[in-house]
């Protein structure tokens, strides 16, 4: 036998109006003893009120938003029992806020017999059609919220795996567990804070422009080098005066096997002498970060300026090769970058990468290495100098170098010889036979 039973909100201390933040139930729902039925908070508790009986909701007669007191009637229930409730049962509590005052935590199935009986039945008032859950704060119970503010989870984020969403201590500790992984498979500034979004339209006329899809795939790379990798960039000037005449005295020769040799072709053979003399820089650190993994194999990215963006195209076997068969095979891989029409075995096995922006301009800049590469040589442009030689000065063509490295594979002292190295091999290649 079934009847219809109102409940009403228990005594919930000297609270004179409380606000309904989260209604758990709605019409037609199946419900037992205990389980929740709306969320209060005031100024100082956030509080669940249970059921006190098993049935079926027949009506919901607060929303989001009310205020109620002690006695309001919150739903009417068909109840499963006749017999009426001896008691309302008090409702879980949380302190929140007010310090010093401590976190309470009352049992739900506790029965207070100092609570004053309130009866079952009272006018009606008039009810509201069908009410949803409208709230967006999340389903879960004083008692995991505060668990939850224990261990620093937000609960916005976790989801639920209880009855109807609500959120379980399984749930909470899942999620920690979670958030513990990405912190160490992750960039470790996951947590900085986004650039606030600005309506630029406000200051004047703007127009918008997608990236293109090279930007869009290299910017987070790069973002996730430059957040990783802890840079240092070391600058250095390399006379190359002999060898700038040396390369153009190769023109015609190299003219006549359709070939344009540039300085690029040099400083590919100079960069495998360097590496060859300084193995930690022809190496990649461990997904671990404990130890060095050194390449035998000297492959060399370029990086090539093209309409789409970016992108670095692999020599592999530099060291194999003379500077005709660089300087040709730089020109195809170059041209072939322009058109997009790289394969992706050719953009992979790079240990080492050049970024070269002397047909531009500038007089140094800090290169970002391209990982999981742990070195990237910059070259800006050469320009005459007067350099003293000990009785004048006299004009020497000067080419910037900007050495970027992670520091967690090589030191600083490190990369100090190996930019002295490279200048040393730029004034005369003649050293690349010793």
């Amino acid at each position: 036998m079934t009847e219809k039973t109102e409940v009403k909100i228990p005594d919930i201390g000297d609270f004179a109006e409380v606000e309904v933040i989260e209604v758990l139930v709605s019409e037609g729902d199946s419900i037992s003893a205990e389980d929740g039925l709306l969320t209060l908070e005031s100024d100082k508790a956030t509080m669940e009120i249970p059921s006190p009986v098993t049935g079926q909701v027949v009506s919901v007669a607060v929303k989001v938003g009310d205020k109620v007191a002690e006695g309001h009637v919150v739903i009417t229930v068909e109840a499963e029992s006749t017999a009426p409730s001896e008691a309302p049962i008090e409702p879980e509590e949380v302190i929140v806020s007010e310090p010093p005052a401590p976190e309470l935590e009352v049992d739900s199935e506790q029965k207070t017999e100092e609570t004053d009986k309130k009866p079952l039945h009272s006018p009606p008032p008039s009810l509201p059609e069908k009410v949803q859950p409208t709230s967006d704060l999340p389903h879960a119970s004083p008692a995991i919220r505060r668990f939850a503010r224990e261990l620093g989870a937000d609960l916005t984020q976790v989801p639920g795996s209880g009855t109807k969403g609500r959120i379980t201590k399984e749930d909470v500790q899942k999620w920690i567990k979670g958030k513990l992984t990405e912190t160490t498979t992750e960039s470790q500034g996951h947590g900085i804070p986004a650039i606030p979004e600005i309506d630029f339209s406000r200051f004047g006329e703007i127009e918008t422009l997608p990236l293109t899809r090279i930007k869009k795939l290299s910017g987070p790379h790069l973002q996730r080098a430059w957040l990783n990798i802890p840079h240092v960039t070391q600058h250095e000037e390399a006379d190359i005066t002999e060898l700038e005449a040396f390369r153009q005295s190769l023109k015609e020769e190299a003219a006549k096997e359709g070939i344009k040799v540039t300085l690029l072709a040099f400083v590919l053979k100079i960069m495998v002498g360097a590496l060859k003399k300084f193995p930690e820089f022809n190496a990649s650190l461990s997904p671990d970060g404990t130890s060095l993994i050194l390449k035998k194999y000297f492959n060399i990215g370029i990086a090539v300026d093209t309409p789409q963006g970016l992108v670095v195209p692999v020599l592999k076997e530099v060291d194999r090769k003379t500077i005709f068969e660089l300087a040709k095979e730089m020109g195809e891989i170059s041209e072939r970058a322009r058109e997009a029409k790289l394969s992706p075995t050719e953009l992979q096995g790079g240990c080492m990468s050049i970024s070269s922006l002397g047909g531009i301009g500038g007089v140094g800049f800090t290169p970002i290495v391209n990982a999981p590469e742990v070195a990237i040589l910059g070259i800006s442009r050469s320009k005459m100098q007067p350099v003293w030689n000990g009785s004048e000065f006299e004009p020497r063509l000067i080419l910037p170098l900007s050495l970027s490295y992670d520091h967690r594979a090589i030191d600083g002292a490190d990369g100090a010889r190996f930019c002295a190295y490279l200048a040393r091999a730029f004034a005369d290649m003649r050293r690349l036979a010793l």
